[in-house]
């Protein structure tokens, strides 16, 4: 089979979006404290690459059609509970005497976390398909005009979504001015790097269309 650059370009997309994705839900029990309007507001680290992903799904809904970003999501979900099986399976087999890991430090890092990590897949699948439906409905109204509105409005709808669902799903034990405090923080920290983000976002654009000679799909093959 002959790779084209098309192929070979989303390969590398593929992959990119899947490790961020894994990396996010390994990391995303530890949280950190950052302060906002004034206020210490506490905050996952699964946030330093999750924004990643929906940038890169809006290049492919962009220039490989909606079908193939609703091919990514799903790819996205299954490795990822294919990790989650895997770390839990590893977590069930016996510990030798001989291992320089010990329970308590490999239950720390992979598996105390379990909650937030279903949790999270759970919210990534709504949010991703509300982001990608929200781009295709705002594609179609705008054409290929105003990229930065149909990135950035598809983000801010689908990552509220997200945040609510991971936040309260996650920590139910947590009183409700705590999951508040980190619902606000978390989705200010979202729209502030889907913001951030945009440039990148051009620039990726620019990149796919003079480099790859790759063209944004039709509007009527999105339509899929």
């Amino acid at each position: 089979m002959r790779i084209d650059a098309r192929l070979r370009l989303f390969l590398y997309l593929v992959g990119t979006f899947l490790t961020c994705l894994l990396i996010g839900n390994l990391i995303g029990g530890k949280l950190t404290s950052i302060t906002l309007f004034g206020d210490e507001r506490l905050i996952s680290v699964g946030q330093l690459s999750f924004p990643l992903t929906f940038v890169l799904t809006d290049i492919v809904n962009e220039f490989y059609g909606r079908k193939a970003a609703r091919q990514i999501t799903m790819l996205g979900f299954f490795m990822t509970a294919l990790a989650f099986g895997i770390i839990h399976l590893a977590a069930a087999v016996p510990f030798s005497e001989k291992t320089a890991i010990t329970p308590a430090a490999f239950e720390n890092v992979f598996t105390s976390a379990t909650r937030i990590q279903i949790a999270s897949m759970i919210a990534y699948l709504a949010a991703q398909f509300l982001d990608i439906g929200v781009f295709f409905f705002i594609k179609r109204a705008t054409g290929d005009r105003f990229l930065w509105l149909r990135a950035t409005g598809s983000t801010f709808v689908s990552q509220l979504v997200d945040t609510i669902l991971v936040v309260t799903i996650a920590f139910p034990h947590l009183p409700g001015s705590v999951l508040l405090n980190i619902i606000i923080t978390s989705y200010a920290v979202k729209l502030f790097a889907a913001i951030v983000m945009t440039p990148v976002i051009y620039g990726l654009h620019e990149l796919l269309e003079r480099h790859y000679k790759l063209v944004p799909v039709p509007i009527e093959e999105r339509a899929d």
